[in-house]
């Protein structure tokens, strides 16, 4: 299979997962604080990862000046960036994660021209503009709430930390195992939150684990959301140039959208549409500029 397609495929794919992710995440956190669910998400797919690992015998030697960069990954984009996502999803709702952190695709095109020196078009400054219309859009817009307007931002900073590691992740070399990396990134995420999960852990209601439902987005989250989700995205981006690939995160707020409005009925007003308008054009210009797959 061609590599553009097959990355193509593992992009929309991870996108799909996550777009399903903040539904879960918005039913999850009316039980369990955010910085408590990234820790328990990240524990599950930890123990998923070295299944996973074990089984398909990895080779788990890192190169010491790679190890710099895997800890900016975790740091950066598993730690700081999951949590302001399932923070800002929290203070907004499932849809405004999911169109918000859209904008990752244009922020990727600046990071990538800043630390890849891939080309920045016209077409993808463009992008980026587009991209900002729609947020401000949305946020500024289409919840005038103080608590949407806050949860709003801080999705932002998930969409900018977010772009950030999906480009450091190009700065290593294809041939480490993307379960490897990802175990990695998300054992040094465990043990950065976990300092400070413990101290409030004990305040959690662990009676709410014998709950189906939450069980089950847990699951979902850790291994998912988490384990499947990452391998395919970090996988996906191998194949593709940084600032092309990110364009398949559209994906996520459309099924986002869509299940936020079918499962917890939430509704999607006109602005809302506007603003998801502008930033699919904007991500859309990417795909049309040149060199779309990896050189």
């Amino acid at each position: 299979m061609k590599k553009s397609l097959l990355g193509s495929l593992f992009l929309i794919l991870a996108s799909s997962i996550w777009g399903g992710m903040y539904v879960v995440v918005k039913l999850l956190v009316a039980v369990i604080p955010p910085l408590e669910l990234v820790w328990l998400r990240y524990l599950i797919a930890l123990v998923a990862l070295v299944i996973i690992g074990l089984i398909s015998k990895q080779k788990w030697r890192i190169k010491k000046n790679h190890l710099l960069i895997i800890l900016l990954i975790a740091v950066i984009g598993y730690v700081i960036s999951i949590v302001a996502q399932e923070t800002g999803t929290m203070l907004s709702t499932a849809q405004m994660g999911a169109i918000i952190t859209a904008t990752t695709p244009a922020f990727m095109v600046v990071f990538a021209s800043l630390i890849l020196k891939e080309r920045l078009t016209v077409k993808k400054a463009i992008s980026v503009l587009l991209a900002t219309v729609g947020v401000i859009t949305i946020v500024g817009i289409d919840r005038i709430e103080f608590s949407s307007m806050i949860g709003g931002l801080t999705l932002v900073l998930a969409a900018l930390t977010w772009a950030l590691m999906s480009v450091l992740i190009k700065l290593l070399p294809s041939h480490y195992s993307q379960i490897v990396v990802t175990t990695y990134a998300t054992l040094i995420a465990v043990v950065v939150l976990t300092p400070v999960v413990l101290p409030t852990l004990h305040e959690l209601d662990f009676h709410i684990f014998k709950d189906p439902v939450i069980l089950g987005g847990l699951l979902y989250l850790g291994v998912i959301s988490t384990s499947i989700a990452f391998l395919l995205w970090n996988r996906g981006l191998h194949l593709l140039n940084a600032s092309s690939g990110g364009v398949f995160f559209f994906f996520q707020p459309v099924v986002g959208a869509l299940l936020g409005w079918f499962i917890l009925g939430e509704t999607i007003s006109f602005t809302f549409w506007i603003g998801c308008l502008f930033i699919l054009v904007g991500v859309m210009l990417v795909l049309k500029d040149k060199d779309h797959e990896k050189g």
